[in-house]
C-alpha cells in the first residue's frame, strides 16, 4: 500500500509540473488578455435583452424614488439651514457658508430631484 501512495504523489507533482507549464506557456498568456473581450461579447448579448422588459409597474417605483427624492432634499436643506443659522447665531459668518452650500444641494435635490430620476426611465412623473 505504500507503494501506492508514493506512486499517486509522483503522480501528482507531475500533474502539478504540468499545470505550471501550461500556466507559463504564452497560449494562456493569449488566452488571458482575450478573455475581457469574451466576457464584454457575453454581456453584451445578454443586455441586447433588455428591450422585452415590461415597465408598467415602473411608474408606480419612479413615484416612490420621486417622494423619497423629495423628503431627502427637505431633510439636507433644512439641516444645513440649521448648521448655518446656528453658526450666524454665534457671530462665525465664515464658519456658515457650508451650512449654505448644504441648504443649496438640499434645494437643488428637491427642486430637481424629480427630473433625474424620470430621465432614468424616460417616465414623466
Amino acid at each position: 500500500m505504500g507503494h501506492k501512495r508514493r506512486i499517486s504523489i509522483f503522480n501528482s507533482i507531475a500533474h502539478f509540473r504540468r499545470l505550471t507549464q501550461l500556466l507559463t506557456s504564452s497560449q494562456f498568456h493569449q488566452t488571458r488578455a482575450l478573455a475581457p473581450m469574451v466576457i464584454v461579447l457575453a454581456l453584451s448579448s445578454v443586455a441586447h435583452a433588455q428591450g422585452t422588459i415590461d415597465f408598467s409597474g415602473a411608474q408606480t417605483l419612479m413615484g416612490t424614488f420621486k417622494t423619497f427624492a423629495v423628503y431627502a432634499g427637505a431633510v439636507i436643506c433644512f439641516g444645513g439651514l440649521i448648521f448655518a443659522g446656528i453658526r450666524m447665531m454665534s457671530g462665525r459668518f465664515q464658519d456658515a457658508i457650508p451650512g449654505l452650500f448644504g441648504a443649496l444641494f438640499g434645494a437643488g435635490v428637491l427642486g430637481w430631484g424629480a427630473g433625474w430620476i424620470g430621465s432614468l426611465t424616460g417616465q414623466s412623473m
